[in-house]
């Protein structure tokens, strides 16, 4: 049996011409800043020129907040829903891939060698699909019936903006963060790879500044951060607050605790026949960047499945940040986190 397929993508979620009246308004209201990205995403054939708007507290590309918008007002999440949530470029390949391997493990064991192991032949994006990315004003409703129960889907929307049956349903959140040096760098790398090239790279300290005053996608990722560990702490059975860190330092420890918080704990057998390890094998940085699904072609959004394997290491930023540049933004996030508990 082969995994369900995410919904179609209706690409006109990319375009900042396919709005309603509604949307139109909403984001002649909002205040806007200059994107890090100057145009929208590469599948569409008229790149047009994009913005960051403020929305509910956050920073959002003006292509995206269509889908946002019908998401918010239209996803019915399930009580067996399980979301995987972060902020752009935290670790989500990686733990999309975990999750997946996770959930699915009794159907792909290696007791059932009939079976190819979907994540040999797929994207973890396309096996765990962003949930606002499913959503646009053209597709309201679409179809999440081929997702067998448990439903593994992802977000990067902050806590406060998720759909209202997310919050009040009993339906699980799986949060996961990076250090903000870290995240930033990604981010940077990321965008880089996204902007023409006669724009040229985005230089680091103007990247630096828009990060430090909370300005990028989903930003500020200090409130990004705060919300769902706020959430964790008040709701620790809904929200599960995690660190990319400590999963690279411990991640045994932590992959057992993601089965634990899922319920679906790890059995006596399975821990002495090494599931855990086979499973931490398969999604490993060194196996998926080989597989040929993830050094070629590309995903509906028209991002290349290679752009989100670079390096996966934790304290890259220093081979590209200053001592300097990497306490400012220490020092904003002590500000902002002063009080929370939250270190990183």
């Amino acid at each position: 049996m082969q995994p369900p397929q995410p919904p179609p993508l209706n690409e006109s979620y990319l375009r900042d011409d396919v709005k309603s009246p509604e949307c139109e308004d909403l984001l002649s209201s909002l205040p806007s800043e200059e994107d890090w990205v100057p145009i929208s995403l590469p599948s569409e054939e008229d790149c047009v020129p994009s913005s960051l708007r403020l929305y509910q507290g956050f920073w959002f590309p003006s292509w995206v907040l269509n889908s946002v918008v019908a998401c918010q007002n239209h996803f019915q999440a399930h009580p067996s829903d399980i979301l995987l949530v972060t902020h752009p470029k935290c670790g989500t390949t990686w733990l999309k891939a975990i999750l997946f391997a996770l959930l699915n493990r009794a159907e792909y064991s290696d007791s059932n060698p009939h079976q190819r192991h979907p994540l040999l032949t797929q994207n973890p994006h396309d096996l765990v699909p962003f949930l606002e990315f499913s959503f646009n004003l053209q597709n309201k409703n679409p179809d999440l019936t081929a997702f067998t129960s448990p439903r593994l889907l992802a977000t990067h929307l902050p806590y406060s903006s998720l759909p209202r049956s997310v919050r009040d349903s009993n339906c699980k959140l799986v949060y996961l963060c990076t250090n903000p040096k870290d995240t930033f760098i990604s981010m940077w790398h990321s965008i880089n790879k996204l902007r023409p090239e006669e724009k040229g790279q985005l230089p680091l300290l103007e990247g630096l500044d828009k990060f430090c005053r909370g300005v990028n996608w989903c930003g500020p990722y200090w409130d990004h951060v705060l919300g769902y560990h706020k959430a964790s702490l008040e709701m620790p059975e809904k929200v599960l607050f995690m660190k990319y860190e400590e999963m690279k330092a411990d991640p045994s420890v932590q992959v057992r605790r993601l089965a634990d918080f899922m319920g679906r704990p790890f059995s006596e057998e399975e821990l002495r026949n090494g599931t855990v390890e086979g499973i931490l094998r398969m999604c490993s940085f060194d196996n998926l960047s080989a597989l040929e699904v993830n050094r070629s072609g590309k995903l509906p959004t028209g991002l290349e499945n290679k752009w989100f394997f670079r390096k996966g290491e934790v304290g890259d930023w220093v081979n590209y940040m200053s001592a300097e540049m990497g306490e400012r933004i220490d020092g904003v996030m002590e500000e902002k986190l002063h009080g929370s508990g939250l270190k990183f």
